[in-house]
């Protein structure tokens, strides 16, 4: 008997992959294009202009993938996008902000107008950080417990609907109880905003801002040590055991809702650290402040590979240099990065869903 030819599937996906290609090709054409048109054919900014740039976005960059890594450490454990994640680091902001106004309010020499802030700047800013990580951790702890947890066998547009609620209602109450008038931190005399180290790039001078290089450093250290708490802790190994398949470990003796939320108050800690920087370094703070920082950390864990805690790394990195030197090289306005930010959220879903470095995820997705 002859076989009925079976008709196939793969001519259609190949041609869906070939112009995925010619599209990339083409971009990445005209993006090496404008780059040469830039840099020697108009010649508008010089290696010095460059390079504040460059740094700008490294600083940028770094907080946005502390950010990142709250997204996914929740994601590789609930499969879920917690969208509330910026106003967690919105309620550490305040916290560091509100200590740092404390200190500076307390004298230590009334005679001599001596505050705490100034006689002891270490320990203050120390003091902020562990404040605005305790209130976050607090937040992401009890944000799973009321609205997240009671969702956890609902199918997965449930919560994410839910993480937008909560997302809401902290902004307002963030509003209600903090006013909606924008804050200036207060920076210890060490962290002074715009003041820096001075390099020379084609005979001009270049800062390296105090507040920067803080930020950077402390940034990367972060994510070093979180790296290391999930890979090489029993904490991180009890993480990584929820995350391949929750039965499992609760037959070995985890306790998954405990675990679940150590998560969380661990997502809420970066996002309270990440807060406390961003008032560092950029001084503004106020109720919606961590809305647009939240989606462009999604952005940048979605770009390095969701779950992925080294890809949310590369991926807040990269998409701070490329908010910094889109705008530039495609000769655009700078009130457009924005734009340009979403638009590589967009093109990354289309062409390259797993991200740059893929996905870390353990079971399969439904």
């Amino acid at each position: 008997m002859e076989e009925t030819a079976r008709p196939s599937v793969r001519a259609p996906v190949d041609r869906y992959r070939l112009v995925q290609i010619i599209i990339g090709v083409l971009f990445v054409a005209y993006l090496l294009w404008r780059l040469y048109v830039v840099l020697f054919v108009e010649g508008v900014y010089g290696a010095d202009t460059w390079a504040r740039f460059a740094i700008s976005g490294l600083v940028l960059g770094s907080v946005y993938a502390v950010i990142a890594i709250g997204y996914t450490l929740v994601y590789g454990i609930l499969f879920m996008i917690n969208f509330a994640h910026g106003e967690v680091m919105m309620l550490g902001a305040f916290a560091g902000f509100f200590v740092f106004e404390g200190l500076n309010s307390l004298m230590i020499n009334a005679a001599e107008g001596v505050t705490f802030l100034a006689a002891y700047p270490v320990i203050s800013v120390f003091l902020a950080f562990l404040a605005g990580m305790l209130t976050s951790t607090v937040a992401g702890v009890y944000l799973e417990k009321i609205a997240y947890r009671p969702l956890r066998s609902a199918p997965r547009l449930v919560p994410l609907i839910s993480a937008i609620g909560a997302s809401i209602f902290l902004q307002n109450a963030a509003q209600l109880i903090f006013g909606p008038q924008r804050r200036t931190y207060i920076n210890p005399e060490f962290l002074t905003r715009g003041a820096g180290w001075e390099i020379m790039i084609n005979e001009r001078p270049v800062v390296l801002t105090y507040t920067g290089i803080f930020t950077f450093v402390l940034s990367i250290l972060i994510l070093v040590l979180l790296y290391v708490i999930v890979q090489r802790t029993r904490l991180g190994r009890a993480m990584r055991a929820v995350a391949e398949d929750k039965r499992t470990a609760a037959l070995m003796g985890i306790n998954v809702n405990r675990v679940i939320a150590q998560t969380f108050a661990i997502s809420g800690a970066m996002a309270g650290a990440a807060g406390v920087m961003w008032g560092i370094h950029n001084g503004i703070i106020y109720h919606y402040v961590g809305f647009i920082p939240g989606l462009k950390a999604f952005t940048a864990a979605v770009l390095g590979g969701i779950g992925n805690i080294p890809g949310a790394m590369l991926g807040g990195l990269f998409l701070g240099l490329v908010e910094a030197l889109g705008p530039v090289i495609l000769g655009l306005h700078f009130q457009l990065k924005d734009v340009i930010a979403f638009s590589i959220l967009v093109l990354v879903l289309i062409f390259r869903p797993s991200g740059i470095l893929g996905e870390v995820l353990s079971e399969e997705k439904v």
